[in-house]
């Protein structure tokens, strides 16, 4: 199972880092969907900082079992949060966000079945 999470976790950790870094360095893109779902700009440092954040702390997981398990809550919790603010928008093209919370959902499960 350990090999299970360590394939998730550098998976995740490699989708929330480009998108931490797109985010900081605010995308046209990125910033065009946050501008849809009207979070505010100002929010986009904090929004980028959690993301790579996540993806340290799943890292950091391959070493210290509860840091990888407090991470995966974490990027499950960001990406329900992402979910219910495209859902409120109206915004039903959520695909990417279904998946990514998925994928910290198997990181959660998987890490605490290694540990």
């Amino acid at each position: 199972m350990f090999i299970g999470y360590a394939v998730v976790a550098v998976l995740l950790a490699f989708a929330l880092s480009a998108s931490a870094f797109l985010t900081f360095t605010r995308n046209p893109q990125i910033v065009g969907s946050m501008t849809k779902l009207d979070v505010p700009e100002s929010w986009l440092p904090r929004l980028a900082g959690l993301k790579a954040a996540g993806a340290l702390g799943l890292l950091a997981g391959l070493a210290v079992p509860a840091l990888g398990g407090a991470a995966a809550v974490g990027v499950v919790l960001y990406f329900v949060g992402a979910l219910i603010a495209h859902l409120r928008a109206k915004d039903y093209e959520v695909a990417p966000v279904v998946a990514l919370t998925l994928l910290a959902m198997a990181a959660l499960v998987l890490r605490a079945v290694s540990a």
